[in-house]
């Protein structure tokens, strides 16, 4: 992807301000301008997508598993599986923004993903066609749900005991984060929640914290990234990728 596009892409991201009277309202209007260009940009923007899926498919959650992202957008995270896609018995891309969902489904059935499906749903509240499912994945997607307490209680409830939650995102400690967890000094904790709340994103300092109380963890890691033409490159993004068990009953 060349400098123009990125420029295209960043020209929509700041200018093009999302508005409406509803989150749905909110994530097409904002998502409308840009869905065909989205996946390029974001491959340099959200980091350990990759990372998140391998360790979920090494240890186990694929052969015969029902898995839904959460917030799955245009469906390239689907990309990560390869072959192992093939020994899945469903994968659904679940979102509220429809014109993503648009490009998520033209994308499976260029592929041929026969046992992948869309659905446009709230991440809070939908029920999944199965009584319980095996994985659940927000990659980038909790920072963008106004009420992702919700989320990920509702992600518990649909789990099977011994069901795995995957998530990757952007967050900012706290103040004290428990120990073993990496701190952030004042400027980070301040200032990139400001900036991303620009369009919708929040970063929060009690994702890690909620996720470790609700889940048997499995894998944890906590990195930094560059923000793609951010003026400065030496302040990095922070962001996690966590693994978890539904404890078995």
């Amino acid at each position: 992807m060349g400098l123009f596009a990125d420029l295209k892409i960043i020209s929509k991201m700041v200018f093009h301000r999302s508005h409406g009277d509803d989150h749905k309202t909110r994530l097409d209007n904002f998502y409308g301008v840009q869905a065909d260009d989205y996946d390029d940009f974001r491959k340099r923007l959200l980091p350990g997508r990759e990372q998140l899926w391998n360790e979920l498919v090494d240890n186990g959650a694929a052969n015969g598993v029902v898995w839904y992202d959460m917030g799955g957008g245009t469906g390239s995270n689907l990309q990560y599986f390869g072959d192992n896609i093939a020994q899945m018995e469903r994968v659904y891309v679940v979102d509220l923004a429809s014109t993503l969902l648009n490009v998520a489904d033209r994308r499976i059935r260029e592929q041929g993903w026969e046992n992948a499906k869309v659905i446009e749903a709230d991440a809070t509240t939908f029920l999944p066609e199965e009584k319980q499912v095996d994985v659940v994945t927000f990659s980038y997607s909790l920072t963008m749900i106004p009420d992702w307490f919700a989320a990920i209680d509702h992600a518990y409830e649909i789990l099977k005991p011994g069901g795995r939650i995957g998530v990757v995102d952007f967050y900012v400690s706290r103040k004290y984060p428990s120990e073993n967890h990496k701190r952030h000094g004042w400027t980070k904790r301040t200032f990139w929640p400001a900036w991303f709340s620009r369009d919708n994103v929040f970063p929060s300092p009690d994702h890690v914290p909620y996720l470790h109380r609700k889940f048997d963890v499995g894998y944890f890691y906590e990195g930094l990234t560059k923000i793609p033409y951010f003026p400065n490159p030496f302040f990095k993004m922070p962001y996690y990728i966590f693994i978890g068990k539904k404890p078995s009953e």
